[in-house]
């Protein structure tokens, strides 16, 4: 796919109105990618800043994941670099027991097998959280997100599976120091080194 085909289809995938009737801010779907990006993080879906913004992980997450990959905005949001595709291109609107409802089911099966084979430069996406695991490992990941994430080196060099990088994951982080110990050198010295 060339440069303007794929334009086209961005364009299509930000004009999506899907599942516009149950999403509560209504529709504006998030994507980033180039058709030469070597890194890819497919995370959840955005949340209510990323909503606004129209800006993916232009967050507090997006501030601890950056702090995770060691690289700086510029470099993160260089679209020539890295593509952002999420399981969920909109904000699906806030869970009564707390957090963001998980991602929209019809977004990736819908977009996904359009976009990621114009991504052929690909050499390592990111997998954050359990939704992006669930969807691009199905039955390959493990019992919990914890033991998908510890088993990182067994989806290499193809994925990498984080956990999501929200406040919430500060505890697991203390509870698992292993994940600062080996995932993370692991993953900065891969990301570095497409980068």
């Amino acid at each position: 796919m060339n440069g303007d085909d794929f334009s086209r289809l961005l364009e299509e995938v930000r004009a999506c109105r899907l599942c516009e009737a149950d999403l509560p801010l209504g529709p504006r779907p998030v994507v980033r990618a180039s058709p030469g990006c070597r890194l890819l993080i497919i995370g959840q879906a955005p949340g209510t800043k990323v909503h606004q913004t129209g800006i993916p992980w232009n967050d507090r997450s997006g501030d601890r994941l950056r702090q995770w990959l060691a690289i700086d905005p510029d470099v993160f949001y260089d679209v020539r670099r890295i593509a952002i595709i999420p399981t969920g291109f909109c904000y699906p609107g806030r869970d009564p027991r707390g957090g963001d409802l998980p991602p929209r089911p019809k977004c990736a099966p819908t977009w996904h097998p359009r976009l990621m084979p114009a991504l052929t430069d690909l050499r390592l996406t990111l997998l954050v959280g359990i939704h992006a695991h669930a969807y691009v490992l199905g039955r390959r990941r493990k019992e919990s997100m914890t033991e998908t994430v510890r088993a990182f080196r067994h989806y290499l060099p193809e994925f990498l599976p984080l956990p999501h990088p929200s406040w919430r994951t500060t505890l697991w982080e203390r509870r698992n120091p292993w994940f600062a110990e080996e995932l993370l050198p692991e993953l900065r010295r891969r990301v570095t080194s497409l980068l």
